[in-house]
């Protein structure tokens, strides 16, 4: 079993494989070359192993990182 954790884009330079994602805190430098650009600061993705598996949105990243902590979810 695989897990993701979602992380916020803080910076991807144009052109780069490599950009800056904030997780819990902690800022970490992973790998974008498995989606296509361009990235946002801002914006969610999935992340496993070091590298950026899909896009999410905001409330998608809130639900799983509500469930990682134990809370319930907020989706009827």
């Amino acid at each position: 079993m695989c897990l993701g954790i979602p992380g916020r884009i803080v910076s991807v330079p144009a052109g780069a494989a490599l950009g800056d994602v904030e997780v819990a805190g902690v800022v970490r430098e992973i790998n974008f070359g498995l989606l296509d650009g361009p990235f946002v600061p801002g914006e969610y993705v999935l992340i496993h192993s070091g590298f950026a598996l899909e896009r999410m949105d905001a409330e998608q990243a809130a639900d799983a990182l509500a469930f990682f902590a134990g809370e319930p979810s907020t989706r009827p």
